[in-house]
C-alpha cells in the first residue's frame, strides 16, 4: 500500500510540474514567436513606406529595425506590378529580375489573395500595396525567424527534460519524506492490533479456563477463587478496553477534557502522598520537592493520570531500594514537572519507542506490568493540554518530564 501510494504522489508531482512547465515554455515561445513575428512586419512595413518615398531608385530605403538598442538588418526585396509587367525595385537581394524563383514566388503570393502574409515554400513574409495602377509588394527572409524559434524550442525541450529529471528525483525523495508518518502510522496500526489481540487473548483464556471449570465442577465443591478469577481478568480487560478508547479518541482529536483554572501543586502532592506507600512496599524511598501556586488550565483528573503514570512506571522499573524523586517548578512561563528513577540507562534505540503504544523496553516484566499504554496515554494527554511528555536516560538515572503552559493571569 505504501509503494502504491508513493507512486501515486511521484505521478501527482510530475503531471502538475509538467503541466506547468508546458504552460510555461508555451507562453514563452508564443510571445517570442510574436515578437519576431512583429519584427519582420514592422521592417515590411519601413520597407514600403521608404521605398515609396525613393526617386528614381537612386538609394536603398532602411531594412533595420532597433532591438534592444541594436540595428538588426533582415533580406529583403520589393518589387512593382504594373499589369503584366513586374520590376525589381530594390532589395538586397541580387539577379532576381525574370527568373522562375521571381515568378513562382508572386505567382504563391497572389493566389493568396491577401494583403500580407507568408510563403512558406520561400521562407517569406510579405506586405503587399494597391496604388491603383500598380501594385507594390514586399517581401522579407523568415529563415532566421523560423531557425531561431527551431531553437528555442530545442532549448526549451532540453531544459525541460533537465528539470523534469530533477524533479523526478526530488519528488521521488520527498514521496518517501511524506509517506513516513503513515507508514509509520501503518506499521503502528497493524502492531497495535497484533498486541492488543495478544493482551486480550490471555484473560480471555483465564475466563473461559474458569468459566468451565465453574460448570463441570458439582454446585458444592465450586471453589470461590474461580470466581475470583473471572473478575479479575474481567476487570483486567475492562482496563485495557478503557485505556484503548482513550488513545482512540486522542487519534481522532476528540476533546474530553474538561479544562479549568487548577493547582498543579496540589494534584501532584496528592499523587506523591498516594504512592508513597507503594513505594515503601517495593522497598524503594519517594522523594518530593513541589514549589507552591503552580496555576494551570487544565483537566484535574487527566492530570492526575499523567502523573500517576509517571510516579507508577518509575516505582515498578526502578532500581532495588531506589529513590524515586518528583520535583515540580516553574520555568519559562511553563510548569515543569520531573520524575525521576536510579537504574540502568534504556538505550537511545528503545528510548524513542517509550511512547509506542504495548511497547515494553524490558521484556522481562511479565504480564502483570500493564499493557504498555501508560505513557502513551501520558502523552497524549500532555498533547492535549498543550504540553510535551519527554524520556531522558544515562547513567545516573532515568527522567519523564512532562511541560505545559502556566495559567495566564
Amino acid at each position: 500500500m505504501i509503494r502504491r501510494l508513493r507512486l501515486k504522489f511521484v505521478a501527482i508531482c510530475m503531471a502538475l510540474v509538467t503541466v506547468v512547465l508546458a504552460a510555461v515554455f508555451s507562453s514563452v515561445y508564443m510571445t517570442a514567436a510574436r515578437n519576431m513575428e512583429s519584427l519582420s512586419r514592422q521592417v515590411l512595413y519601413r520597407v514600403l513606406q521608404d521605398d515609396i518615398g525613393m526617386h528614381g531608385g537612386m538609394s536603398q530605403p532602411d531594412a533595420s529595425i532597433s532591438i534592444g538598442g541594436e540595428q538588426v538588418r533582415l533580406p529583403y526585396f520589393t518589387v512593382n506590378i504594373w499589369g503584366d509587367t513586374v520590376y525589381v525595385t530594390g532589395g538586397t537581394y541580387s539577379n532576381l529580375e525574370n527568373t522562375d524563383t521571381l515568378r513562382s514566388i508572386l505567382a504563391e503570393c497572389l493566389a493568396q489573395d491577401a494583403m500580407e502574409g507568408t510563403i512558406s515554400n520561400y521562407q517569406m513574409r510579405y506586405l503587399r500595396q494597391d496604388n491603383g495602377l500598380y501594385q507594390k509588394i514586399a517581401f522579407v527572409d523568415m529563415s532566421m525567424e523560423t531557425a531561431m524559434l527551431r531553437r528555442l524550442m530545442g532549448a526549451y525541450l532540453l531544459i525541460a527534460l533537465g528539470a523534469l529529471l530533477l524533479l523526478l528525483g526530488a519528488a521521488v525523495v520527498l514521496s518517501r519524506w511524506a509517506t513516513a508518518p503513515v507508514e509509520r502510522a501503518w506499521r503502528q496500526q497493524r502492531q497495535f492490533l497484533s498486541d492488543a489481540s495478544h493482551e486480550l487473548k490471555t484473560p480471555l483464556t483465564v475466563i473461559l479456563s474458569n468459566a468451565e471449570l465453574l460448570e463441570t465442577s458439582p454446585l458444592a465443591e465450586r471453589p470461590a477463587r474461580w470466581a475470583d478469577n473471572i473478575h479479575s481478568e474481567a476487570r483486567r480487560m475492562k482496563s485495557l478496553v478503557e485505556e484503548m478508547l482513550t488513545l482512540a479518541r486522542a487519534d481522532n482529536a476528540v476533546q474530553t477534557a474538561v479544562m479549568s483554572e487548577m493547582s498543579l501543586s496540589t494534584t501532584a502532592e496528592d499523587c506523591a502522598l498516594a504512592f508513597e506507600p507503594v513505594a515503601f512496599e517495593a522497598g524503594k524511598t519517594l522523594e518530593y520537592h513541589i514549589m507552591e501556586d503552580v496555576e494551570v488550565l487544565g483537566d484535574r483528573d487527566k492530570l492526575r493520570q499523567v502523573v500517576s503514570v509517571l510516579l507508577d512506571n518509575a516505582i515498578k522499573y526502578g532500581a532495588p531500594a531506589g529513590t524515586i524523586t518528583l520535583v515540580l517548578q516553574k520555568t519559562d512561563r511553563q510548569a515543569r514537572l520531573t520524575v525521576s528513577n536510579p537504574g540502568d540507562p534504556i538505550p537511545p534505540e528503545q528510548l524513542r519507542r517509550l511512547f509506542e503504544r504495548f511497547y515494553r523496553a524490558d521484556a522481562s516484566r511479565g504480564e502483570q506490568s500493564g499493557f504498555g499504554l501508560g505513557l502513551p496515554i501520558a502523552a497524549a494527554i500532555a498533547a492535549e493540554h498543550k504540553g510535551t511528555l519527554k524520556a531522558e536516560s544515562d547513567a545516573a538515572s532515568t527522567r519523564f518530564i512532562f511541560t505545559m503552559p502556566l495559567l495566564k493571569k
